[in-house]
């Protein structure tokens, strides 16, 4: 069985396919390298994310699998991130700023999150997989990389090739193969007038 025929999403209204198609793997190419273009077209799309006021308070870290800086990031990792987060072709920082020019960005992290998503959407759309995670030690991150204190980790993102599920450990394969859910849209509306 395939991966990427298990996982398109049960919509209750139609939605683009690019994100009914989307999910969040464990399961990267631990030999494939990351494929150039395609990153930086998920970045160019991160930069194009909107932003309160067009302060553009995201700031990445890009770390390619066998780098220093890959290892220092698989580091900072929770252990279970660690243990699968390794083979990704990439691992991305999405950092906010927390203040521009002395002034604070109070929308910083929600627009850092839609350079998120935009990175997201656009990786999928080109052919790349990707898994966010809130599992990460943001102090050792901000240390390895020099963020001084008005920058702050938001997540880390693994992102590469999709990989074997036959080679994948069984723990592993139970959760790709898992149904994908969500709550019904009624659960998430406080108001729908």
């Amino acid at each position: 069985m395939s991966l990427t025929t298990v996982h398109p999403a049960d919509t209750d209204a139609p939605i683009l396919d690019v994100l009914a198609e989307r999910w969040s793997t464990r399961i990267f190419d631990a030999q494939t390298p990351i494929d150039e273009d395609a990153l930086a077209s998920a970045l160019e799309a991160a930069r194009w994310a909107p932003s309160a006021n067009n302060t553009q308070p995201w700031r990445f870290v890009v770390a390619r699998r066998g780098t220093d800086a890959h290892a220092a990031l698989v580091g900072a990792l929770m252990c279970f991130n660690q243990s699968w987060a390794a083979d990704a072709g990439a691992l991305v920082v999405f950092a906010a700023a927390a203040s521009l020019d002395g002034k604070p960005l109070n929308w910083a992290v929600y627009d850092t999150g839609q350079a998120a998503a935009y990175f997201t959407v656009q990786a999928h759309a080109s052919g790349l997989h990707t898994h966010q995670m809130g599992g990460f030690d943001r102090a050792a991150i901000g240390e390895a990389f020099g963020f001084g204190d008005d920058l702050a980790a938001v997540t880390v993102m693994a992102v590469g090739a999709l990989g074997s599920l036959a080679e994948a450990p069984e723990a592993l394969r139970e959760r790709e193969l898992a149904p994908r859910t969500r709550r019904p849209i009624a659960d998430s509306l406080i108001a729908n007038d």
